[in-house]
């Protein structure tokens, strides 16, 4: 069931869907998470269940704006170092998940079991309403510190950008609340804390160099973390395979995908229409009958806000191939290239 944000009494339904153990949709600036109460572990299994995910695979965790996030942070965490909360002054609310060592008996379930635990303060304002009324309990009620949000898809799939999406793969049953379309379209930065230097696991809108120069810290690559140490944390979203259509990925520059398109039949042998679409900034000579064409944007952020729900255009299309220009090299587009190699995996 989709409630509008704006909707009375929507944000207070929430609150007391995740109190009372149960999943919701929750709208977040980069996708829509399948939230659940972070500190039950039998509402966070519910999560993996419903993703079909393994329940060795880290969530993040988002916290309340209340304090800066440092109230939930302290709750969870049992250490943040001095460069991770500049990071926090500089981007939270945002989107940027910090990996912090976790207390002891507190979201073990959430952080899949690992003693490190990813933190994030959303930007959307519907999510902080939700936030706020779990840390704001009526008489009676339990205090909530944070929402485990994975994205609300099956695991390994699209990540959603809509209510609508959250419907389509979840369920009708499920209560998501609808605050519009994403306004970043792709998941968090990922930044582990936990190794006495800032280590980039996942890319994200919030850039290596937007990092390094908030907190006066090189930013350690993932591979040069696992040179130094072999217990490295697993983080969302960081498997080599994620974020894949039905349909077959493959990314090419425009003169290969020129090429490819060149060799095609003129159409499709059981005149059934497209089998393949092309997403590309470059302009290209299509004109066979079995090609689909979408324009990706020439900046990266507009190409961020729109790749999730392009991809899952293209395949409700059923084609059988999505041929993807390889994004142009440039900080800006770390993740929107990121999204797209574990698509092609």
């Amino acid at each position: 069931m989709i409630v509008a944000s704006n909707a009375p009494d929507s944000i207070a339904s929430c609150a007391d869907a995740i109190r009372a153990g149960a999943l919701i949709g929750l709208p977040t600036e980069t996708v829509y998470g399948l939230g659940a109460d972070a500190s039950s572990d039998e509402a966070v299994a519910k999560i993996f269940a419903a993703k079909g995910r393994p329940a060795d695979h880290p969530l993040i965790v988002h916290v309340a704006a209340l304090d800066g996030g440092m109230s939930g942070v302290a709750h969870y965490a049992q250490q943040v170092p001095a460069f991770a909360k500049q990071l926090m002054a500089a981007f939270w609310p945002g989107p940027l998940t910090l990996i912090l060592p976790r207390r002891t008996g507190v979201g073990a379930a959430a952080a899949g079991g690992q003693d490190s635990i990813g933190l994030r303060c959303p930007a959307h304002p519907a999510a902080q309403a939700v936030l706020a009324a779990l840390r704001h309990p009526a008489q009676g009620q339990t205090e909530v510190w944070g929402i485990a949000a994975p994205s609300a898809n099956r695991f390994g799939r699209v990540s959603p950008t809509t209510a609508a999406h959250v419907q389509s793969e979840m369920g009708h049953e499920l209560l998501i609340l609808d605050g519009g379309p994403c306004t970043l379209g792709i998941e968090s930065t990922i930044i582990d804390c936990t190794r006495g230097a800032p280590v980039l696991l996942r890319p994200g809108s919030i850039t290596s160099a937007d990092v390094e120069a908030a907190c006066g810290r090189r930013l350690l690559s993932k591979e040069e973390q696992e040179a130094q140490s072999s217990q490295a944390p697993r983080a969302s979203g960081t498997l080599e395979s994620h974020y894949a259509p039905n349909a077959r990925v493959r990314l090419m520059d425009a003169k290969a995908l020129q090429t490819a398109i060149d060799m095609l039949p003129a159409s499709a042998p059981d005149a059934r229409g497209p089998t393949i679409a092309v997403y590309a900034r470059a302009p290209l000579k299509v004109v066979t009958g079995i090609v689909t064409q979408r324009t990706m944007p020439n900046d990266a952020a507009p190409a961020a806000h729109e790749l999730f729900s392009v991809l899952r255009e293209l395949d409700a299309l059923g084609v059988q191939l999505i041929w993807v220009e390889t994004p142009p090299d440039g900080l800006a587009w770390d993740g929107v290239r990121d999204r797209l190699q574990r698509a092609a995996a």
